[in-house]
């Protein structure tokens, strides 16, 4: 039996209790913690992702009232919104877990329970959290994306949030295969502009021929092919959202009309003198290092600080392993349709070769590969070779990844060391920008206490 990936909590002040449901619930989930004090609940709350809470209505001896519970669950829900919260009470105590559920509680149970009845009970409050962490986008094609659970991930959407009730110019980085068109377009979708159009422009691929034309339109006769006047991207957009993607690929001479038309909000078409005001919100998107572009003078600063009010930086599916199976999952079930495969399933040790694979194109590879696998599949259930992955592959990607971090990690620990734990100068030394430094810092755990 395969196991949900799901981390589930259970709160009580009985220790026999935690234990019988601890014992029960992890063969079915993958991890599986107890405790005693609600006060150390709140803590871990702050610092994991759980995506359900079994929580006692009553912590003090004497107390059968179920207030105390009531107060927990509260706190449970203002620290962690996204997390579903099951009552756990005595018979004569169903009324005050009823208030429970008319407050958010997605369920309650009986003590003693039934197994088989809190498993699928668990497991039902499971559903509900990824629901509540997946949004439809594509609208036209009702497509639905999984936006994922790893605490790295939902602080990127927690901020996008807080940034689309705005106008604000959002520079989103990101390698490859990350999201961020996905990203820009939760955002305009989550915006006051939402019923206005989004308009998409892969700059990388843009021929600098076509720049100015495909951006910010032409003039009937500006060209031999120029045979009526028609708009550009940015009017196209009007109203609603522009996103730049790749902006980081513009050339060096380009960058100028660029900034000219961010900073003015309006566009001159090819072969005309007239502005054009427009009304746009305007989203950017690079894989490259644009700080370190700008320090070597091959994209604008002026530029660069036009379009990063806000700065979201979505990380690699490496950083955020807890989503990759729940990946796999989400676009199993999206090609068994498309394909009319009944394949619902993955052998366990494909699951584990899977996880540790260094996943270099991030959610766009893990896609593809699965499409493919999809496709190629002989048996209902998928194996390794059918993701086009041998298990050297993996063992190399893993051993690959280990060793560059660890390198990286020692380089960043000596520099720090010469410099004496001045930040400035052990970034000069490593030509990382000083937020950069800081978020290696951060990753590797590196103490400055120089």
């Amino acid at each position: 039996m395969r196991k949900t990936i799901a981390n589930i909590l259970i709160l009580d002040d009985n220790s026999e209790i935690l234990i019988a449901a601890k014992m029960l619930l992890k063969r079915h989930f993958e991890t599986v913690n107890t405790h005693t004090n609600p006060k150390k609940v709140i803590e871990y709350l702050s610092q994991n992702t759980v995506d359900v809470v079994l929580l006692d209505m009553n912590f003090r001896l004497g107390f059968e009232d179920g207030k105390e519970g009531i107060f927990w669950f509260k706190e449970i829900k203002r620290i962690s919104p996204y997390t579903q919260v099951i009552l756990m009470t005595s018979f004569g105590n169903v009324e005050t877990a009823v208030e429970g559920i008319k407050l958010g509680a997605i369920d309650y149970i009986l003590k003693p329970w039934n197994n088989e009845a809190l498993v699928e009970t668990v497991k039902t409050a499971v559903k509900q959290t990824r629901k509540k962490l997946t949004t439809l986008e594509e609208s036209t094609a009702d497509q639905q994306v999984y936006l994922g659970i790893a605490p790295s991930i939902q602080k990127v959407y927690t901020m996008a949030n807080r940034v689309a009730v705005t106008d604000v110019n959002t520079l989103i980085l990101g390698e490859n295969g990350t999201g961020k068109y996905v990203l820009a377009k939760y955002i305009h979708d989550h915006s006051p502009r939402k019923d206005q159009p989004f308009i998409h422009v892969d700059l990388g691929s843009l021929n600098e021929n076509l720049f100015e034309s495909e951006l910010f339109g032409y003039a009937k006769g500006a060209f031999t092919d120029a045979k009526q006047d028609t708009e550009g991207r940015f009017e196209a957009a009007n109203g609603g959202t522009i996103f730049l993607d790749e902006i980081g690929n513009v050339p060096l001479h380009l960058q100028a009309k660029l900034l000219q038309v961010i900073q003015s909000k309006s566009v001159i078409r090819l072969g005309e003198s007239k502005q054009r005001a427009v009304d746009i919100r305007i989203i950017t998107a690079t894989n490259t290092d644009i700080e370190k572009e700008v320090n070597d003078k091959v994209f604008r600063e002026d530029l660069y600080y036009r379009i990063n009010t806000v700065v979201l930086n979505l990380p690699p599916l490496r950083e955020r392993k807890e989503d990759i199976i729940p990946l796999v999952n989400f676009f199993i079930e999206q090609y068994a349709t498309k394909y009319n495969r009944n394949i619902s399933s993955i052998n366990k040790d494909t699951f584990e070769a899977l996880q540790q694979y260094d996943w270099k194109g991030n959610i766009r590879e893990l896609e593809n590969r699965i499409e493919r696998a999809m496709i190629l599949a002989e048996t209902d259930q998928l194996v390794l070779s059918d993701f086009g992955i041998s298990a050297i592959m993996v063992e190399q990607s893993d051993t690959e990844e280990n060793t560059l971090q660890d390198m990286e990690r020692l380089s960043i620990i000596k520099a720090l060391e010469k410099n004496q734990g001045n930040i400035s100068q052990t970034a000069d030394e490593l030509g990382l920008s000083r937020a950069a430094l800081y978020r290696r810092l951060e990753k590797y755990n590196i103490k400055n206490d120089y």
